[in-house]
């Protein structure tokens, strides 16, 4: 394994994190990858993804990602103070039979980050369950275990996040709604801002897992019609608008769509025409770096709201831009499902789903009109709105505690709900 460590940079500054780790597996010749962009208090928060092809490049990104999405939500009244950014990520499919194996092993190899400096959880790839069971078994107490300094009572602030996790909303888990909650509030909020109404406005959502169904549902209940939806076997299209929540029902944990419940009317086409259906909102949410120079030509949505990582490739953001179509970046839109874990466990918010749903409207809704109503002022691309609004962040956060300082003395180990995205 090689180690990397790297100065911290200014955000917008060089693309250097501050330190970044490159392991490869003994067994299979497998690499992965963690990247900590940023620590806060000693600590950095980002989720691990498995993918067959993931590069360190790719998870360089994304910790940057995650710095931004922790400092857009920091308030000098909440009890959570914003962690820096990091992510992990192992190039590896994980239907791979040796994927449990070598997941195992890179934990144990990374356990040192994890017991001091980086809180991870689920992300591409991996579900939480299965990243608590190799936690257990590599002998860590938690993955977010790093963390546990921070809290005043470690114990109280890790059963409320357990009860956060046990709650159930109308059949779909608090958690696997709170991240499409936070992207649907973002793009009715952009709605909002250029007077269309939710009830004429039209969306297509790439993607049928837990971000994009929530985000689907959550557009839906909110008016909008909700033309199109695709999974990883094609599109599902109805001009006069999907079931929503009846595909929600019965969708596979993966977020396939059952052909067999769809209704008359309901229509399947190839996966790649979810670009070509007439809307106002289109929601990538499935995969990174799916909108590129090329295709973006093919969009006629008005607003993106970026609920995948990385979707739009900068090439394409800027043609967009320069035809007046609004993009939501990922780290403003799918940044609630970070902040909920946070606001949670630090007690910001019990756990109660109508607490949640408050919490996540308002932040997400005050965050996306800062940044709209910037960038239309000053002629600027939404991104570079945020990207300013980050920077005035870390700059406050700094100023109260110092870059890369250090968290206090170990609180006692226990079991917990792990997580970050």
């Amino acid at each position: 394994m090689t180690a990397t460590p790297l100065s911290t940079p200014p955000l917008t500054g060089a693309p250097q994190p501050h330190l970044q780790l490159i392991w490869t597996d003994p067994v299979t010749g497998r690499r992965g990858f963690v990247v900590i962009d940023r620590l806060i208090r000693g600590v950095a928060s980002g989720g691990l993804r498995m993918r067959e092809g993931c590069t360190v490049e790719e998870v360089r990104g994304l910790a940057a990602g995650m710095t931004r999405k922790e400092a857009l939500h920091y308030e000098p009244g909440n009890r959570y103070i914003p962690l820096g950014g990091a992510k992990g990520g192992i190039d590896c499919s994980p239907h791979d039979p040796q994927a449990r194996a070598v997941l195992s092993r890179f934990l144990a190899a990374m356990r040192c980050v994890l017991e001091h400096h980086w809180a991870t959880g689920e992300d591409l790839g991996l579900r939480q369950d299965t990243i608590d069971d190799v936690i257990g078994e590599v002998g860590l107490a938690s993955s977010i275990q790093a963390i546990y300094p921070l809290l005043d009572d470690a114990a109280q602030a890790r059963q409320r996040l357990a009860d956060g996790f046990a709650i159930d909303v109308d059949g779909v888990p608090l958690p696997e709604l709170v991240g499409g909650l936070g992207v649907a509030e973002s793009a009715l909020t952009a709605l909002d801002l250029i007077a269309l109404p939710h009830g004429s406005a039209r969306a297509v959502v790439q993607g049928f897992g837990s971000m994009g169904g929530a985000t689907a549902r959550y557009l839906a209940r909110a008016g909008v019609t909700v033309v199109a939806v695709a999974d990883a076997y094609g599109v599902i299209a109805n001009p006069d608008g999907l079931d929503v929540e009846h595909l929600l029902r019965t969708r596979d944990p993966l977020g396939g769509i059952d052909r067999g419940q769809l209704r008359p009317g309901d229509r399947e086409a190839d996966g790649d025409t979810w670009l070509d259906i007439a809307c106002d909102v289109l929601v990538p949410a499935a995969v990174s770096y799916c909108i590129d120079a090329v295709n973006q030509t093919r969009i006629t949505a008005r607003i993106i709201a970026e609920a995948a990582n990385m979707p739009t490739l900068p090439e394409a953001e800027a043609a967009l831009h320069a035809r007046g179509v609004q993009v939501i970046p990922d780290f403003v839109a799918n940044s609630a499902t970070n902040a909920w874990w946070w606001w949670t466990l630090f007690g910001d918010i019990g756990a109660d789903a109508a607490q949640a749903h408050h919490k996540v409207r308002q932040s997400s809704r005050r965050i996306t009109t800062d940044m709209l109503t910037s960038a239309r002022r000053f002629g600027i691309t939404p991104r570079d709105a945020a990207l300013g609004v980050v920077a005035d962040k870390i700059a406050a956060i700094d100023a109260r505690f110092g870059p890369g300082t250090t968290p206090a003395s170990p609180s006692p180990a226990g079991g917990s709900h792990a997580g970050a995205r």
